[in-house]
């Protein structure tokens, strides 16, 4: 384990990591995909110039400018829907975008820090699907016994280590789990700075990513790159020690109801993965 000095704030100074991102997403933009002229000028930095994504969301340089520097502009929704077009943000960097600067609505609930009764119910019913409640910090709330049997016994683990991602990065039968490891672990940081952005006064979720920014090279490499996605649906394969290679597809849903949980559900992918799924769950 590596331990090193990462620059991440105990809390989200929204102001520095919207001028982060929005340089970011400029460097990493082609000209050429842009139609822009040719300029005399060698370009000396990746990406757009500052003039040219002013252009193309018809505001001031000076004012790309100041929102690059942190100088405390807060854009209005209309100037924060013109940029994300301006610098073709994906979905999930467009929200990232909107959260940062304040203007998308939020939910004033509670974060959830338990399963909701009628989830945990829900969870158990979904057997012999292997199932498990998440909240955004990635907590494991509550789980099925297929899902303890395909992953972890979570139950044996101290409550504040029934996190995806904890296990992901520091439990070292987890750690080598996923084939396609280095995926899983950039699409699981992308989540969580999404949700970084999304609840900025979660004081836990902070402590939670300056603690795997300071032990763990990998991540703190992955989430200086800054890459937004909440994966909805996806595949992974799994090297269990029992039954070998498990492929599976998952699926997330959000509650309307309780919309800081995410209902987590697996699938076998193909015949094999359902044949060794059955096998360990019968086990």
């Amino acid at each position: 384990m590596t331990t090193r000095t990462v620059g991440t704030p105990r809390t989200v100074d929204t102001t520095q990591e919207l001028a982060a991102f929005l340089r970011t997403r400029r460097e990493r933009l082609d000209p050429l995909d842009f139609g822009l002229p040719a300029r005399r000028q060698a370009r000396r930095t990746p990406g757009l110039r500052r003039e040219e994504v002013a252009e193309l969301a018809g505001v001031s340089v000076d004012y790309v400018v100041r929102l690059e520097q942190g100088r405390g502009l807060r854009p209005s929704a209309d100037v924060v829907e013109a940029l994300a077009g301006a610098l073709r943000l994906a979905p999930g960097e467009r929200a990232y975008l909107f959260d940062l600067t304040r203007q998308r609505p939020r939910n004033a609930d509670k974060l959830a820090t338990t399963a909701a009764p009628p989830l945990a119910r829900l969870v158990a019913d979904l057997s012999p699907l292997p199932a498990m409640l998440m909240n955004h910090r990635y907590d494991i709330l509550a789980w099925n016994p297929e899902m303890a049997r395909l992953l972890i016994d979570f139950g044996t683990l101290p409550p504040a280590r029934r996190n995806a991602m904890w296990l992901c990065l520091m439990h070292p039968q987890i750690r080598a789990f996923y084939v396609d490891r280095e995926r899983v672990v950039r699409e699981g940081i992308a989540h969580l700075r999404a949700a970084w952005a999304a609840h900025p006064d979660d004081r836990a979720l902070t402590d939670l990513i300056t603690e795997f920014t300071a032990g763990d090279e990998e991540f703190a490499r992955m989430w200086a790159e800054r890459d937004i996605k909440v994966n909805g649906r996806g595949s992974k394969v799994m090297r269990h020690p029992e039954v070998g290679e498990i492929a599976v597809q998952f699926e997330v849903l959000m509650p309307i109801e309780d919309p800081d949980q995410r209902l987590v559900i697996y699938r076998a992918a193909d015949e094999e993965s359902q044949s060794a799924l059955d096998l360990l769950c019968a086990g």
